[in-house]
């Protein structure tokens, strides 16, 4: 499992919880950050050309056998235990490598979103990617709990 996110590295508080769920996910799925940085001259690229750059990065670190899980606000809203379906029915697959992105500042170029085999949305609301990263950890974590069966999640 990799999680793979556009954009500067985490501000202290908010990487010590994405590290605290990294380690708890790690118990269920090797779990590893890739993070993207900023093209080289993005301050004065438009935004179709940095969401083009981005795209070209974003795919070198993409296999063609490799699930990806798009988070896009207009993706689908799952609750908790549906995410846990869904991370259940990839496993069924066999699938080799499942990949969560979180795209830039701009959201991602059409070549991401037709390469995405699924897109999510964590919610209708507008988050700052790091928060992102954290909300994502822990929902992650969340549905391997529900699949064990533990604790962590209360209906």
């Amino acid at each position: 499992m990799v999680f793979l996110s556009v954009g500067k590295p985490n501000e202290t508080h908010v990487n010590e919880g994405i590290i605290d769920f990294t380690n708890r996910i790690n118990k269920y799925f090797k779990a590893d950050w890739q993070l993207i940085g900023a093209p080289k001259n993005a301050a004065s690229m438009s935004e179709a050309a940095l969401k083009k750059a981005e795209a070209s990065i974003i795919l070198q670190n993409i296999q063609k056998d490799d699930f990806l899980i798009l988070l896009d606000e207009r993706g689908k809203l799952l609750s908790s235990p549906e995410v846990a379906n869904l991370l259940q029915q990839i496993a069924n697959e066999s699938t080799k490598k499942i990949v969560f992105l979180i795209g830039g500042a701009f959201g991602v170029d059409d070549s991401i979103i037709k390469r995405a085999n699924f897109t999510w949305s964590l919610s209708k609301l507008v988050f700052p990617h790091m928060l992102v990263r954290l909300i994502l950890a822990e929902q992650i974590y969340r549905a391997c709990t529900i699949l064990r069966n533990e604790k962590y999640h209360h209906i």
